[in-house]
């Protein structure tokens, strides 16, 4: 599905990827994991285009995306959950979700497919609130609604970039039983996360970042085990 080879990402003089190398499977969710300012949300914007590598191949579906704008990875069929939600605060729930939705079906006919009514019945508070502005959700609706969003685009991959931020424990327990519901629909997804448990629960195989690299790999019940690496590069 994906493939990251030797990727080196600046912002102006600072180096932040300085060689990533990774692979997500088709139907896998892996987790990357790290502290603070490694380059897990540049690795992010990476993949989805918002900046571009200044070395490296990232290939996706079998196509070189690594010089592509985010427009055209988008209609490759990867979507984004982006860090802070950024859903629309002027517009409503119904039309946050139907400004990004495809009538365009993947080719990929084992997935689900995506509409305002699918949404809407995995996210019931969603349709309940669905002439509600973006400003008047709390925390947590506005995470699912950011999914939502995502999901209407009818990706293969998404990427999740700390969806449990900010939220409180109840709902990040709803949040990691949305994403593996999505992992029974077949959707790839790279999640980024600071939460151990979260990423713990819900990845089939877990990265670990730290200084722009990626430092360990594993399932997570090895990393849970492996003590060093927690206290090391995780702050365990």
């Amino acid at each position: 599905m994906l493939n990251v080879a030797d990727v080196h990402t600046y912002y102006g003089n600072s180096h932040i990827l300085q060689g990533v190398n990774f692979n997500v499977a088709e139907g896998e969710c892996v987790a990357l994991l790290g502290r603070n300012g490694v380059g897990k949300t540049t690795t992010i914007h990476t993949l989805s285009g918002l900046i571009q590598a200044k070395k490296g191949s990232i290939s996706f579906l079998g196509k070189n995306i690594e010089k592509m704008p985010g427009n055209k990875i988008s209609k490759l069929h990867m979507a984004l959950v982006p860090q802070g939600r950024r859903v629309f605060q002027s517009l409503t729930i119904r039309e946050n979700l139907l400004l990004p939705s495809r009538t365009i079906k993947h080719k990929e006919k084992n997935l689900k497919y995506w509409a305002i009514d699918e949404i809407y019945e995995l996210f019931p508070v969603l349709k309940q609130r669905e002439q509600n502005m973006g400003n008047e959700l709390s925390g947590g609706q506005q995470q699912m609604l950011a999914i939502g969003r995502a999901l209407i685009t009818n990706p293969q991959f998404i990427l999740m970039d700390e969806p449990s931020e900010g939220l409180a424990p109840v709902i990040i327990d709803q949040i990691r039983d949305i994403i593996l519901e999505l992992k029974k629909t077949g959707l790839s997804i790279l999640v980024v996360e600071q939460n151990l448990k979260l990423a713990c629960d819900v990845a089939d195989r877990v990265l670990v970042m730290n200084k722009g690299q990626i430092v360990w790999e594993g399932t997570p019940e090895v990393l849970l085990k492996s003590d060093e690496i927690l206290h090391k590069y995780l702050g365990v």
